[in-house]
C-alpha cells in the first residue's frame, strides 16, 4: 500500500525522540512491500542537525513551515491508500489533521500515529473542544507506541474505532554492540532532552544517586540541560546524533532510562532508549512502571529501582561481570521478541485487515 505519513523528523533526532521509532517501524513496513513518503516540517533547526540522509526506502518531503507549506504537502494526500498523521509535529499539528481528513480519499485508511499518548490524552481531558476528540469519529484506527490496556480504554471512550498500541523496539540494523569510546566513559549514563515532565524524575533517578555516590562518574546527554545544577561528578555533553547511541550505551558500566510523568504514571511504554540500550547489549537500569516485565525480565535482563536511593544501591553493587550478564540476556531477549520486524508485522496485519473491510463497504 502507498503510506503517506505526517510526522515530526525522519531525518534528525535533534529535539525529536521519535525519530528512531519512526525509523526502525517505516523502513520494517518498506521491507513488506508498503510505499512510504515522510513528510516533515522545516522546524527546530531539525534540518541543519540530520542524523540520515533521506533513504532509500522511503521518500522523504522537506516542507516550509508555512501554511503554504502545509498546504502543498496536503495535496498529495489523495495518492495515498494509508494517510497517517502523528502526534507532536510541533507546527500546524490542528491543520494537518484536518487536512489529512478532508483531502484522503473516502476509501483510504485514515490513521492517526500517537507516540506520546499519555500526554495525549491529559490533553484531550482537559480539553472538551480539542480538534482531536472530533476527528476520532473520522479515523478508521488509532496506533500508539505505548500504553496498554489503560490507553486503549481510555481513547475508545473517546470515541476511537480501534487503539492498537505498536511498542517501541529495536532495530536489529541500527542499534549493536560496538568497541567502548572514551567520550562516553562514566560508570552510569542517561540520554534524554530536558523535558518539564521529565525533570523532577531526572532529578530523583539522575541527580540523587550521582550525589549520594561522589566517587563514580555520571554522564548526561541531550539537549536543554547545559544550565541545569548538577553534582560536580556529573558531566554533560549536550546533544549526542543517534550515529553515536551505541558508543554511548556500550561504554559506561549501567545505563539508566527515566519515563516521563505521563508514561509512568501509565506504565506500559517503553522508551525508544529501552531498547537502544538492550540492541546494544548495555545493562540498563529503569525507573519502575507497570508493565516493564512485558518487555524484560526484572533482576534479570533489566535492574528497576523505585526510586533514587535504589538507583545507587544498583551501581554501588554492580560488577563489570554482572553487567555484561544483564546486558547479553537483555539482547537476546529483545532481539528475539522485540523487533521493528515483529512490530511491522503487526501494523501490515491490522491495515491489510482493514483495507479489506473498507473495499467490501464500498463495493
Amino acid at each position: 500500500m502507498k503510506i503517506a505519513f505526517y510526522g515530526s523528523s525522519l531525518l534528525s533526532s535533534y529535539w525529536n525522540g521519535a525519530a528512531t521509532y519512526y525509523r526502525g517501524i517505516l523502513r520494517a513496513l518498506a521491507a513488506r512491500g508498503h510505499a512510504i513518503t515522510f513528510y516533515e516540517p522545516d522546524a527546530y533547526d531539525r534540518q541543519a542537525h540530520r542524523d540520515i540522509e533521506p533513504p532509500e526506502w522511503a521518500r522523504s518531503v522537506v516542507y516550509d513551515a508555512t501554511p503554504e507549506g502545509v498546504s502543498g504537502v496536503l495535496a498529495e494526500a489523495g495518492e495515498a491508500d494509508v494517510v497517517v498523521k502523528a502526534n507532536g509535529v510541533g507546527v500546524f499539528d490542528h491543520e494537518l489533521l484536518d487536512g489529512m481528513l478532508r483531502k484522503a480519499r473516502p476509501d483510504a485508511l485514515k490513521v492517526y500515529w500517537d507516540v506520546d499518548a499519555a500526554a495525549t490524552l491529559d490533553e484531550v481531558r482537559a480539553d472538551p473542544d480539542h480538534p482531536l476528540r472530533a476527528a476520532l469519529a473520522e479515523l478508521d484506527i488509532v496506533f500508539t507506541y505505548g500504553g496498554g490496556p489503560p490507553v486503549v480504554e481510555a481513547y475508545e471512550g473517546f470515541g476511537a474505532r480501534e487503539c492498537v498500541p505498536v511498542y517501541n523496539a529495536l532495530d536489529v540494523t541500527t542499534h549493536f554492540p560496538v568497541e567502548p569510546d572514551p567520550r562516553f566513559a562514566s560508570d552510569l549514563a542517561f540520554l534524554a532532552n530536558r523535558l518539564p515532565d521529565r525533570e523532577a524524575r531526572v532529578e530523583e533517578f539522575f541527580l540523587k544517586p550521582a550525589a549520594l555516590l561522589p566517587e563514580r562518574r555520571f554522564l548526561i546527554g541531550g539537549n536543554g540541560w547545559e544550565d541545569k545544577v548538577m553534582p560536580e561528578n556529573v558531566r554533560a555533553i549536550g546533544h549526542v546524533g543517534t550515529g553515536d547511541h551505541n558508543a554511548f550505551n556500550c561504554t559506561p558500566l549501567a545505563v539508566l532510562n527515566v519515563a516521563r510523568d505521563s508514561m509512568a504514571e501509565v506504565g506500559f511504554s517503553p522508551a525508544t532508549r529501552v531498547f537502544e540500550a538492550a540492541g546494544a547489549g548495555a545493562c540498563l537500569i529503569t525507573d519502575a512502571w507497570e508493565g516493564i516485565d512485558m518487555f524484560l525480565e526484572p533482576g534479570r535482563e533489566v535492574l528497576v529501582a523505585r526510586d533514587g536511593q535504589e538507583v545507587a544501591e544498583h551501581l554501588a553493587s554492580l560488577t563489570p561481570q554482572r553487567a555484561q550478564e544483564i546486558g547479553r540476556a537483555a539482547r537476546e531477549r529483545v532481539r528475539r521478541e522485540h523487533t521493528y520486524e515483529l512490530r511491522a508485522e503487526l501494523v501490515d496485519s491490522v491495515l491489510r485487515r482493514l483495507h479489506a473491510k473498507a473495499r467490501e463497504v464500498t463495493a
